[in-house]
């Protein structure tokens, strides 16, 4: 079935950003003085075991990742804390990390081991704000429709920690971070907010971006931005001249894996893009399109042929229904392909959980629409009200994994028959 073909293609994404192998690729050399390992994001405690399992010498760390995704380590705590909204357990975690790499010396190295999910993961307000207004601004950036990029621009300067500001306070030990990136164009500096690796963007941007996009932030949050407090490191600060940046993991990379896969199958692969952004039902739109053209037309692409595409699309909230930005492509997607015979299609995070449900993603085809209809469900309603997960659950279309120890962002795979 092409369901299950859908489903290998999504695993063999997933494994090529598994970070033990890549980790050992890239392990930074040997201090001198001591290794403190560092880490926040849904594949930090994967990557935290993998480090402490190829590094031979002493070292000890903190590594917070959400909540259920924790690994076991023998040298590296693992602290555990809510995502997409922070909580008081990153609060805490945050200020430890920063007092474990405050103090070091020349000698000493930091290892910052940093995914996706890592902005919710370590909240540490400017001065000025609390806890209770960072979760406000995260609550409403995630309601916005706004792209990853922009949101993190905006969290840059309203955080103690992030935007460079953690790697500040390391100096001058020189930190070396290894990124799985969630990301599209994978900017290392955009991926968790960029906690160790400081941002181009400027203050007056920020502000430019939380009256584009009709922001409600808390007073404090206006005070901050409004002021010339805070300001985070610059890229050429002198203080991380030593420091290292790696890209271990990303979308490009996975969606790779799954097309050598694809051939394997004697299938014709074809990747779109690894930095596909907008909103998921714009997106779903597009892509609909192609597999029409494909189906009807053996144009752009000759039948048979699976389609990929990654990165991560984004859901402004109308209604109050449940579901993530993988559930709401695919509803649309499963909306412009009603009655078109040959299409299967695979949405899915490729950390194992699409928002804030329990699922990955999602199955559709082009009778996905109509079994909707004939268990009670109205498609276009659900898709008004962002409730992708009830329609899909009605049709038997939900796609779970639990939580898969990495993080690269959206996977999409389409076949044509």
């Amino acid at each position: 079935m092409d369901r299950d073909i859908l489903e290998e293609l999504f695993d063999h994404a997933v494994a090529a950003a598994q970070p033990a192998l890549a980790i050992r690729a890239n392990l930074p050399p040997r201090p001198a003085g001591r290794t403190v390992v560092i880490g926040a994001g849904k594949a930090s405690a994967q990557m935290a075991k993998a480090f402490e399992e190829a590094w031979s010498g002493p070292l000890d760390g903190l590594v917070v990742t959400r909540y259920g995704y924790a690994a076991p380590c023998q040298r590296i705590e693992i602290v555990e804390a809510a995502h997409p909204v922070p909580d008081a357990a990153g609060y805490l975690a945050a200020r430890r990390i920063m007092e474990k790499v405050s103090g070091l010396s020349h000698d000493d190295l930091v290892v910052a081991l940093i995914s996706g999910g890592g902005s919710a993961l370590l909240p540490q307000p400017a001065p000025g704000m609390t806890l209770e207004d960072e979760q406000a601004i995260n609550e409403a950036l995630l309601a916005s429709g706004a792209p990853i990029g922009v949101m993190n621009i905006i969290r840059n300067e309203l955080s103690a920690i992030k935007g460079g500001r953690l790697a500040a306070l390391a100096a001058p030990a020189c930190v070396a971070t290894l990124v799985v990136s969630d990301v599209p164009g994978d900017d290392p500096a955009l991926v968790a907010s960029g906690p160790t690796v400081p941002l181009s963007s400027t203050r007056a941007e920020a502000r430019h971006l939380v009256a584009l996009y009709g922001l409600r932030l808390p007073q404090a949050a206006h005070d901050v931005l409004a002021s010339d407090d805070n300001p985070a490191p610059r890229p050429a600060d002198p203080a991380l001249a030593r420091n290292t940046v790696r890209i271990i993991a990303s979308a490009a990379l996975s969606l790779e894996a799954a097309a050598a896969r694809v051939r394997t199958l004697g299938l014709a692969s074809h990747i779109l893009s690894d930095a596909v952004e907008g909103e998921a039902r714009d997106v779903a739109r597009v892509h609909a399109a192609i597999a029409r053209e494909v189906r009807s037309r053996n144009q752009p692409f000759t039948r048979p042929a699976v389609i990929l595409s990654g990165g991560e699309t984004t859901v402004t909230l109308r209604g109050t229904g449940r579901g993530g930005r993988n559930g709401e492509f695919l509803l649309a997607f499963a909306i412009a392909i009603e009655g078109v015979q040959g299409v299967t299609a695979l949405a899915a995070d490729t950390d194992g959980i699409d928002g804030a449900g329990d699922n990955a993603g999602a199955f559709a085809d082009g009778t996905t629409a109509t079994r909707m209809r004939a268990a009670g469900i109205d498609p276009l309603a659900a898709l008004r009200d962002n409730d992708a997960y009830t329609a899909f659950q009605a049709v038997d279309g939900l796609f779970f994994t639990g939580p898969t120890g990495t993080n690269v962002n959206d996977f999409r795979a389409i076949i044509v028959r």
